[in-house]
This record gives C-alpha cells, structure tokens and sequence, in this order.
C-alpha cells in the first residue's frame, strides 16, 4: 500500500477536466499506467479515486461476502454504483465522468485531499465546510476513533 500525501487545489475546466497537481502526479506515478477507479463516496458527497491495486485489494475484500445474504447485495450494488474506470492522460489531466461531477457537486474549485491510500475530490466549498467542525468537535472524534490504539512500544499513539 503507498500512503498518498497532501491536499491540493485545482479548476476543472468546462469539459469536466482536472489537471492533476504536479506533487499528487509524481506520488500517482507508479499508478499510472494501471490507471483508476474513481467512484462516489459511500458518506460525503466527494468523489474517491483509486489506484487500480488499490480498488483490486477492496475488491478482493468485497468478493469475500456471501452474495446469498441480501444486504450483502445490496452493499456491492451501492458500493459500486457510478463506478467508473479512469486514466490520466498524456497532459496530466483526469476527466470527471458527468454523472460523478453532477453527485460530488463540483463547480469550479476542486481540491485534492490524501486520504491514506486513496484521493479524495471534492468541490472547494464543499470540503471546507466537511473539515470546519462545525457539525463535530474532532478532538472528541480523534479520541473515540484513535484513543485505544497503541500497537507500538513507543508510548505514543
């Protein structure tokens, strides 16, 4: 798994085109020639871009459910819906598929957010509202989600 690295900012022109920022490019690189799968996300209304090994370890996990278990069905069907398979082409650019622009909302302004192994987009306005706050107190957050994690013998989380 490669940890991707950054937020960054960028226009979508008017055909839906991103142009990739040249830090994210350099960390995508080894992606690609595999190319990705871009996707909606199952809780916020931005869009999740994946390196192709990347979306082939989640599918490996998905395949795993009993597909006679019909919320299992119904997991894969939303999961996967909207799902698109995507390349950067020769100038850097990705273009965002218009059903997936019509979903995550992007107008203008996109930024580019790391999120561990994966790329978020999100339309500008849209991202700083999700990381203002105002709907949690993330220190509460942080310590529900990371406070009994220790598997190191550092003493630090």
């Amino acid at each position: 798994m490669n940890t991707i690295v950054g937020t960054y900012e960028c226009k979508v022109d008017a055909k839906g085109r991103l142009m990739i920022p040249a830090p994210l490019k350099k960390q995508l690189a080894s992606s690609l020639q595999n190319g990705f799968v871009l996707k909606r996300s199952v809780f916020q209304q931005c869009l999740e871009l994946y390196p192709m090994d990347e979306w082939d370890l989640m599918m490996q996990k998905i395949n795993k459910l009993n597909r006679f278990v019909k919320k299992n069905n119904d997991f894969i069907r939303r999961f996967t819906a909207g799902v698109k398979v995507v390349e950067i082409d020769a100038l850097g650019r990705l273009l965002i598929p218009k059903d997936l622009v019509a979903f995550s909302g992007i107008a203008k302004d996109v930024v580019f957010s790391s999120a561990v192994n994966i790329v978020e987009i999100w339309d500008k306005d849209l991202y700083e509202k999700s990381i203002s706050g105002e709907d949690m107190d993330f220190a509460d957050l942080a310590e529900e989600v990371m406070g009994n994690i220790n598997d190191d013998d550092n003493g630090i989380s």
